[in-house]
């Protein structure tokens, strides 16, 4: 089985991630391990704020360690913000079955009311360098964009409105 974690910048996916590596033993892939590679190896001249060039970039690199993990039977955790919307697209029904994608969403409430936890949390499983472009308005607007990318594309998605509690039982 895959599992696809993304959402936007803060939502959790990294922690979400490790906590189901502990829990499952899949193992995980951090796109943005993936993203700090090629760009410090310098195989792009993108930058770590090129997100959407980022996206366009990575994914069918993605989709085909997805494809080459479904076809040998293993299971993977991938997590990351540069999963497209319409991921779907890209796969023959025969994979789409053993693929579980969850986009996680801040509802506006929560963001409004927890946003110093949203910050202070920022670092659970990664080192942040420079976390200066994380403002409340810059949350509110991504986890707006996402919840409307899922609706338009029928993606799953876990509402984080009221607490921050997110599981994921396979």
């Amino acid at each position: 089985m895959i599992v696809l974690i993304t959402g936007a910048s803060h939502t959790g996916k990294t922690l979400l991630a490790q906590k189901m590596l502990e829990k499952y033993k899949y193992p995980y892939l951090s796109i943005d391990l993936l993203k700090m590679g090629l760009i410090r190896n310098r195989y792009t001249e993108l930058t770590p704020k090129d997100d959407k060039q980022l996206e366009t970039y990575l994914w069918p690199i993605i989709r085909e360690i997805i494809k080459t993990a479904i076809e040998n039977q293993q299971n993977l955790i991938v997590e990351g913000c540069y999963i497209p919307f319409d991921w779907k697209k890209d796969f023959k029904e025969s994979y789409l079955h053993e693929i579980r994608y969850y986009c996680l969403v801040m509802s506006q409430g929560y963001i409004e009311k927890h946003f110093s936890d949203i910050k202070k949390y920022a670092n659970a499983i990664e080192q942040r360098i420079d976390d200066s472009e994380c403002t409340k308005d810059s949350v509110l607007n991504d986890n707006e964009y996402c919840l409307e990318m899922c609706q338009k594309y029928d993606c799953n998605y876990i509402m984080i409105d009221k607490h921050y509690k997110v599981e994921i039982d396979l």
